[in-house]
């Protein structure tokens, strides 16, 4: 290879590490060919070609549009102790993007964006503050709020932070929902150290290069619908990236408010085995209540994936009357699960009945009676986790009636619980 060869080699990679993906692509082609021999010398290509031909393939193989080969990463140092898990190993891998963008708080606190990692289901800003006088370890202190960008409108989602021995240095990771892939500048706004009693604001910008964001795995309609006692889930999608997996669906479930452990039971199973569950979310608009499920990443090697209700929220109708002792050493039976009356007392307010159940377990329709009058339940209070006898922790709460009346039995008209439906739906992954 002569020196002019070899000189528009590296002058070609370096145009293709400055450029956006589609314009490098262009670029290649119209140099792959301009450097192609005339016709008339009978060569078929010369080395410059056959490189540029070679890259053409990558990208045409890979089916990932452009950013399979115009990712350039960078571990992001001094973060080891914060992260865990599949963002650990991420970094090790070098999938972060460095920042190094500095700005000052109120209170003379410096605070470094480190770098960040983004893909299409979250935004990940690794950051530093360093006040040599002294920092805390609480929220007041520093509280991102949200990032802005063309198209971008990014709200926090969680944060993790380590404070060193001195207390004079915090680093942490702060994620967000997904930025828009055509923000080139992105904001970040939040809430400094109080001055004169207020909470002081600022933000801090900093370039954003969206071809270095991570290749999105598996990205795929599901639209199932699973029948549940009170309603419906539907499940729309899923999208699998490096740093997580998410399903999103809407649901019209009347009492999915009635137990706290709601998506829970809801299973991403990969291979034959359960994929963790991060955390999940909803919210209602006038559209009716959507939600999102987060799970770990998915395998390299993906053979078989399926979505598993497990356990949702279900109910059971009772319509029974159960009598009234507080002295008794065996629970009442509400189905499969049972109710302890712990205690019946009247007091200044009303007649209070204590009881315990399981965690998942909500009454439906309750009120107490005697010969002579029926008295709705007006409100419940002190609800704790409690250690029976039988050393079974349960859901222990004090039920409020307003009489002075003492009761002869307790009415139930049913009870919400988590419900076992084990109703599966296959997502194919060829």
């Amino acid at each position: 290879m002569n020196n002019n060869v070899e000189q528009r080699l590296v002058d070609e990679k370096r145009n293709l590490e400055s450029i956006t993906a589609p314009e490098g692509l262009e670029m290649i082609l119209r140099n792959a060919l301009d450097s192609a021999p005339p016709k008339r010398i009978k060569r078929k290509s010369s080395p410059l070609w056959k490189i540029a031909a070679v890259i053409i393939l990558v990208i045409v193989v890979s089916g990932n549009s452009y950013n399979a080969f115009a990712y350039y990463g960078k571990k992001l140092f001094g973060f080891d102790e914060v992260l865990e898990g599949t963002l650990q190993q991420l970094n090790e891998q070098g999938m972060g993007q460095s920042i190094d963008k500095k700005t000052t708080l109120a209170d003379g606190t410096e605070l470094t964006i480190n770098g960040i990692m983004a893909d299409a289901n979250q935004f990940i800003v690794y950051y530093t503050l360093n006040n040599p006088k002294g920092l805390e370890e609480t929220g007041d202190h520093f509280s991102p709020s949200k990032i802005e960008g063309f198209l971008t409108n990014s709200n926090i989602r969680s944060g993790v932070s380590l404070i060193n021995d001195e207390h004079t240095e915090i680093k942490g990771t702060m994620t967000f929902d997904s930025v828009s892939p055509f923000s080139k500048k992105l904001t970040l706004h939040y809430w400094g150290p109080p001055q004169k009693g207020q909470m002081s604001e600022g933000s801090i910008t900093f370039s954003y290069n969206p071809n270095q964001a991570m290749v999105t795995q598996i990205k795929q309609s599901i639209n199932k619908k699973v029948k549940a006692d009170k309603g419906s889930i539907t499940f729309k999608s899923i999208t699998a990236t490096p740093t997580m997996t998410v399903i999103k669906g809407s649901m019209n479930v009347e009492n999915f408010d009635r137990i706290r452990l709601g998506l829970e039971g809801i299973q991403l199973i990969a291979n034959g085995k359960p994929v963790e569950i991060l955390g999940s979310s909803n919210k209602t608009s006038l559209g009716g209540r959507s939600f999102d499920i987060r799970y770990d990443t998915l395998p390299k090697e993906l053979h078989s994936l399926q979505l598993v209700v497990k356990e949702f929220v279900g109910y059971q109708k009772l319509e029974e009357k159960y009598p009234l002792n507080a002295d008794s050493n065996e629970p009442i039976l509400l189905g499969d699960k049972e109710l302890w009356i712990k205690d019946v007392t009247k007091t200044a307010q009303g007649i209070e009945i204590t009881i315990a159940t399981d965690e998942d377990v909500m009454l439906d329709g309750v009120s107490i009676e005697n010969a002579n009058e029926n008295t709705a339940l007006k409100t419940t209070i002190n609800q704790k986790e409690s250690e029976q006898t039988n050393g079974k922790l349960m859901k222990e709460r004090t039920l409020l009636f307003d009489t002075q009346t003492k009761p002869e039995s307790i009415l139930i008209e049913g009870i919400h619980y988590m419900k076992e439906y084990n109703k599966v739906i296959e997502i194919p992954v060829d």
